[in-house]
């Protein structure tokens, strides 16, 4: 096993380590995907494009991959210094553009997974996983619960996440919160913070992004990468409406 990695051994084979090495990781976003892609390519996954039009606010550094230098330059050339800095010979691809419905095709073409980390403000987040969907391109999407992650797959044979949209509303992350909530409240395992923080939210004046903490950025990314290598190395994985939830907080 390469140097880089020998302290890999034992939780991955040679054979896996050269795998996830040559799969091509399509990253819709760099918000919480420039954390993701940091521990995917510490990981081993050395082939990534990026894709993300948006410039670095200071909003930003109390969970991205960011530093107060990086502030008001482009998030895509700023997470490509970083990801250089740790693997000089890895293949990162950066594009500072927003994904469009024109152009989203082209940027999908050639990936094997891909992240959808793109902000739910338009019909975009849903199209690139309807493209992804016939392309036969597993997607994972990652949500920043504070004190916890959650994670959804979707594949060619998975529901949709639009299969939980509400009538007449504009499908958004809540929507998935929500849903995973009733789901563990169902089946007896409620997370009653998670509750408190939705209602929160929903009673705040001012409608502003919701909060996120580092602390879920790094357990999302790293059940990302679990699930990337599970994805890569052909293991079972759970798919939509089924989902991973990681958190430090009690029931």
């Amino acid at each position: 096993m390469d140097t880089r990695y020998i302290r890999n051994r034992l939780y991955l084979s040679p054979k896996d380590q050269k795998t996830i090495k040559n799969t091509p990781i399509l990253l819709g976003g760099s918000g919480i995907g420039s954390v993701i892609a940091e521990c995917a390519l510490r990981f081993g996954f050395e082939n990534i494009t990026i894709i993300d039009g948006d410039q670095v606010e200071l909003s930003n550094l109390n969970r991205q991959n960011y530093t107060e230098e990086d502030i008001s330059t482009d998030k895509t050339a700023a997470l490509y210094k970083r990801l250089k800095s740790i693997n000089k010979d890895a293949k990162i691809t950066c594009h500072a553009k927003f994904l469009t419905t024109e152009n989203i095709s082209s940027f999908i073409d050639g990936s094997e997974i891909a992240i959808n980390a793109l902000d739910f403000s338009s019909d975009v987040p849903l199209l690139f996983d309807s493209i992804c969907k016939e392309k036969n391109i597993p997607v994972l999407h990652p949500y920043n619960l504070g004190w916890g992650g959650l994670v959804t797959v979707l594949t060619s044979d998975s529901l949709s996440l639009d299969s939980i949209a509400k009538p007449n509303e504009r499908f958004n992350e809540l929507n998935v919160v929500e849903y995973a909530s009733s789901y563990l409240n169902f089946w007896g395992k409620p997370q009653k913070w998670i509750d408190d923080i939705i209602e929160d939210y929903k009673n705040e004046k001012e409608k502003i992004s919701p909060p996120q903490l580092s602390i879920a950025s790094w357990i999302v990314a790293a059940m990302c990468t679990h699930i990337l290598f599970n994805i890569a190395t052909k293991k079972e994985i759970k798919k939509f409406p089924e989902f991973y939830l990681s958190t430090i907080m009690g029931s």
